[in-house]
């Protein structure tokens, strides 16, 4: 048995029953089954795609994705998402680090196909590339049998690559028993069933888009309305008319919504519950559901545990301000001190996840395996704490992580950058908080000797490497930073340092 054998079931079980709803369109579960089986034998044919190869894909979110996912699963390859918002630089790292075999992308991002080394095969979703071929055509041509021998649920599905605390993105690996498990937890969280259907706004290169709500319901048998990008008008259209149950939104998203024009007017009687997380959310965005009727539940989780781990149940106690709720259904967690002992109840420590949803190694980087997982438990590096009943606080994200309208943005990854200008000498990046995004990046940056250098000049340096969002909104040039005795800069005391200064700013 792979992952794909729970769509080929629910296919066999309510052939007719609605998988997808995409751009008007629908797609039942018998075609849905019908295309990953095409999809997996061209792989296999055209390409020679076979158990261990990398597929990756370049695209905003449509069926397709969704199909191409369980294709690997049946032949035993991995998906490599790619997140359509970084700069080229980053996604040709990503495609080389995975040694991706296919790519598969959409015309809007072909920017990248003028710098891909040959050796990658290209699958246009909506196009004629000028080295390949389009979706369509090698489905055409697809003829015999899709499946690779030994192909189980033990092999590894998913390179999700997140943005590296050492500057460089790493990938971490998810076995399809991951998704699995996870999505058991997810129907156990949402009390889910295959009368649900679920209405997903966020991206499929991460796996809060992709793993909260939308391949549990599918393996579920559920009905899924995918949104190519968020936009919150087509949200509550969405609500109004196509009445979904189920839904995820991070705390970004939910003031979109909330302060858009059509608010008020929209039924939301038919959402049983909002899913939301991906950093610690503001007690006010949630309240704006509430007092709409509608349930709010937390989850807590990353990419390393596909994502979930921790969460608030539907039917459960929703009663405890800021709590994230408990440790998942199929696995387990706690807060642990520096050495990996558990701290008791009300004690602030690291948290630390175990479980068949954890991921199973960084791709090709040991070292950082051995780092994150140790005696089976991921060490989150998030700071939290738990109570004498297992209800988890977390207190503090990831060490000198941004999240800025959902997305995670590391300051050694922008100050890597940052350092490759001729006339910069040192530099930190730092969060700074928000009205709209929670978070936005701000760099302090000592320049060399004699340089002269404009802010907008060194934006742009930064914005031909990194996506938008990580190109810090103020920077700021200084002297001095920060250290300790051994020289190291102390993002938190520069924290502290911006906002005393904004503060008399604003004071004067």
């Amino acid at each position: 048995m792979d992952l794909c054998s729970l769509i080929d079931r629910n296919a066999a079980f309510s052939p007719d029953k609605t998988a997808i709803v995409f751009e008007g369109e629908r797609l039942s579960y018998a075609a849905f089954a019908a295309r990953i089986e095409r999809t997996s034998t061209a792989l296999k044919q055209e390409f020679g795609v076979g158990r261990g190869d990398r597929v990756a894909i370049l695209s905003l979110n449509r069926p397709d994705y969704l199909v191409l996912l369980y294709a690997c699963a049946r032949l035993g390859a991995m998906l490599v998402p790619l997140n359509w918002r970084l700069a080229v630089a980053e996604q040709l790292f990503i495609l080389t680090d995975a040694g991706a075999k296919v790519l598969v992308l959409e015309q809007a991002f072909a920017d990248v196909l003028s710098e891909l080394a040959l050796g990658t095969s290209v699958v246009g979703l909506d196009f004629a590339p000028p080295r390949g071929t389009t979706f369509e055509g090698l489905l055409t041509r697809s003829d015999g049998t899709s499946r690779n021998p030994h192909t189980d649920l033990s092999c590894p599905l998913l390179i999700v690559y997140t943005s590296g605390t050492t500057g460089r993105p790493k990938g971490a690996v998810l076995r399809q028993e991951a998704l699995f498990w996870n999505g058991v937890m997810s129907q156990h969280m949402h009390n889910m069933t295959s009368d649900d259907h679920v209405l997903t706004v966020l991206p499929f290169f991460h796996v809060g888009g992709l793993n909260i709500q939308t391949t549990p319901a599918l393996q579920l048998g559920a009905t899924v309305t995918v949104h190519a990008r968020f936009t919150p008008d087509a949200a509550l259209a969405t609500i109004e008319q196509e009445r979904p149950t189920l839904t995820v939104m991070v705390p970004a998203i939910i003031q979109a919504v909330s302060e858009h024009p059509a608010w008020t007017a929209t039924d939301l009687s038919s959402l049983k519950a909002v899913a939301t997380g991906s950093t610690i959310v503001p007690p006010h965005l949630i309240e704006r559901f509430v007092a709409r009727d509608v349930p709010v539940l937390q989850v807590y989780g990353s990419t390393e545990t596909c994502p979930i781990a921790i969460y608030t149940r539907l039917g459960g106690d929703l009663s405890r301000p800021g709590s994230t709720g408990l440790a998942g259904l199929c696995c387990e967690a706690r807060v642990v001190d520096h050495s990996g002992g558990e701290v008791p109840a009300g004690t602030p420590g690291e948290i630390a996840v175990r479980g068949p949803n954890v991921f199973f190694e960084y791709w090709g980087n040991e070292t950082a395996t051995r780092e994150a997982l140790r005696d089976g438990w991921y060490r989150t590096g998030d700071i939290g704490l738990c109570d004498a009943d297992g209800y988890f606080w977390v207190r503090d994200r990831k060490k000198n992580m941004i999240i800025s309208g959902g997305e995670n943005v590391y300051p050694a990854e922008v100050e890597r950058v940052l350092l490759e200008h001729p006339d910069v000498s040192e530099c930190a990046v730092i969060g700074r908080p928000d009205p709209r995004w929670d978070e936005v990046p701000i760099a302090y940056v000592i320049l060399r000797s004699g340089a002269r250098l404009e802010a907008d000049e060194l934006r742009t340096h930064i914005q031909a490497q990194l996506a938008r969002y990580k190109v810090p909104r103020d920077i700021v040039f200084v002297t001095d930073l920060p250290r300790t005795a051994l020289g190291k800069v102390q993002h938190f005391l520069l924290k502290q340092l911006d906002a005393q200064s904004r503060a008399q700013g604003e004071a004067s």
